[in-house]
């Protein structure tokens, strides 16, 4: 697949963003937008915000730059919007698990299942991810307000889960370690994306494959729960 092909990608999900246009814009409006966030995920992805000019911006998507302030308010704006919509937003629904309005396993499987769903949209997923860590050596504070506002509520409704279901009244270092060894599991499915594609690419080849990998996600997950059971039920033996 082209770079051409994968940009073409972004503006036909964009379509599913929830709606998020800085102002109302008729069809020619939305295919100027969808334009400008295709070239910006490829500039900024490559170059970085800093070194991402507007006059790039709107050269690459081939409108006027005062597109850019019309559609997104100012180039930050077009970076927040690059940043969040093509992985279809944020994942606000991880703050809403809550162990007691479900089983473990069914807040494993949410969880699991909208971390890994952007892998659906292919290799637009690549531009994202480079995007991401484009990010994370050049913040702006877009990663730190996705841990605050995203990862953190998610991380904290798991870590309520994992200790319900292991009847620990505070969590504690290991509670800890295993939360964030279950979404490594997950995180894996992007970070190693390539290894896997060379490896094993039938994996994650299509949609059903992903759903197929989720499952044994859980499955997984679930394995690495009643592990830290029995290693806890060790050392209570153990101290008494």
């Amino acid at each position: 697949m082209t770079v051409a092909d994968v940009l073409q990608k972004i503006s036909e999900y964009h379509d599913t963003f929830h709606g998020r246009h800085c102002r109302p814009t008729r069809t020619d409006g939305v295919e100027a937008r969808n334009r400008l966030l295709a070239a910006a995920l490829k500039l900024f992805a490559e170059k970085g915000f800093a070194n991402t000019s507007t006059r790039q911006l709107a050269a690459a998507a081939g409108v006027n730059i005062a597109a850019i302030s019309y559609y997104f308010g100012d180039k930050a704006g077009l970076y927040r919007a690059a940043y969040t919509e093509p992985m279809g937003g944020d994942c606000g629904n991880l703050a809403c698990l809550d162990p007691h309005s479900m089983s473990l396993e069914e807040a494993l499987r949410m969880m699991l299942s909208q971390i890994v769903q952007p892998l659906k949209q292919g290799e637009l997923v690549q531009l994202c991810m480079r995007l991401r860590y484009r990010e994370m050596l050049e913040p702006t504070g877009l990663w730190a307000q996705e841990i605050d506002a995203e990862i953190r509520p998610g991380h904290e409704g798991l870590v309520a889960g994992l200790c319900l279901h292991l009847n620990v009244p505070t969590p504690d270092d290991d509670i800890h370690r295993l939360a964030h060894s279950i979404v490594g599991l997950a995180i894996y499915m992007f970070v190693g994306r390539d290894v896997a594609h060379a490896l094993a690419p039938q994996l994650q080849a299509t949609p059903e494959a992903i759903d197929i990998y989720t499952d044994r996600l859980v499955d997984y997950a679930m394995a690495m729960v009643a592990s830290e059971a029995d290693r806890r039920k060790k050392v209570d033996i153990l101290n008494t």
